[in-house]
Order: C-alpha cells, then structure tokens, then sequence
C-alpha cells in the first residue's frame, strides 16, 4: 500500500534580516513623518491637504490645464473614488471644474480654474520651500542622486501592466 505524499508545505517567510528591518523602519518613519510635514503645511498655508495641491500640480502641468479623470487618478496614484471626492471639493473651492468629455458621454475632464491657478502660483513658494529643508538641504548631490534612482526603481516594480493590475487609479 502506498502512502499519498505529504503536502508541500509553503516555504518558510524570507524574514528581513537587521539591517533590511532598520533600513525599512527608517523609511516607514521618514515617508510618514515626511506626508505628516507636508500636509501640515499645506493645511496652515492653503487650507488643502498635501493630496489636493498635488491634483492642482498635476492640472496646471496639463495641456490646457486639463486632465480626464482616469488620466489624473492615473498621474496622482489614487483610486477614482478617493479623485472623485477631492474634485468635488476642489470644485467647490473653485479651483477646478469638471467638464463632460464629448468623445465619450461617459468621460469627464477636470480643469484647472484661474482661481485654482492663482492658488497654485501663490502657495508653491512655501510648499517648495517645506519640500527643500525636509528632504533636499539635508541630502548631498550625490544622496539626492540616489534617492531618486531608488525611489524610481520601487515605484517602477509596484506598477505591474496587464489586465490583472490591481492599481489604486483602477479601483
């Protein structure tokens, strides 16, 4: 008689070892603490949150100061849902309005007002200002360098292609 072969057993977690869990530990707290910093400033000196001047960013870089709104949950990396409530209150602000996208009724495009414009232009000052003493003045050239290159190659990995993404900007 033949015994049914054990079943394979997962294999056992690559736990990270001490200097992977530090250097993970310190980028949980710096990313955090970085966020934390920024909409602060942002609340105090233009009333928005870190997010939302992000959307205007986006907007204002636009042709025509216009986006559709898959494009931009795309460019900001949140779920439509998430987009759907900050234009909401952007738009009662008056920094953007949505308009209808005539090539697909379904479709709509948010557009950066004047208003919004001029709230961009007077807010950018300071917000460059908090982003350059909490992460730029305290690296060097060379940090700055490769910071950028690692943050590009996480970012890269974390954006799989094909019909099964599961991406913030297609929930």
């Amino acid at each position: 008689m033949t015994t049914a072969p054990e079943p394979a057993h997962a294999e056992e977690p690559r736990w990270l070892s001490d200097d992977e869990q530090s250097v993970w530990r310190s980028y949980i707290d710096a990313t955090t603490l970085l966020e934390d910093h920024l909409d602060r400033q942002l609340q105090r000196d233009a009333g928005m949150p870190h997010v939302y001047y992000g959307l205007l960013v986006k907007l204002a870089e636009a042709p025509e100061r216009r986006l559709r709104m898959t494009e931009l949950a795309m460019a900001a990396k949140i779920t439509r849902s998430r987009l759907s409530h900050a234009i909401a209150r952007l738009e009662r602000n008056g920094w953007v309005r949505r308009e209808d996208c005539p090539s697909d009724r379904r479709g709509q495009f948010a557009v950066l007002t004047d208003a919004g414009h001029e709230v961009l232009a007077r807010h950018a000052p300071g917000h460059v200002e908090a982003v350059r003493q909490a992460v730029f003045d305290r690296l060097t050239p060379e940090q700055q360098k490769s910071l950028g290159e690692i943050m590009g190659i996480i970012a890269e990995g974390l954006q799989p292609t094909g019909t099964g993404a599961d991406l913030p900007w297609l929930r």
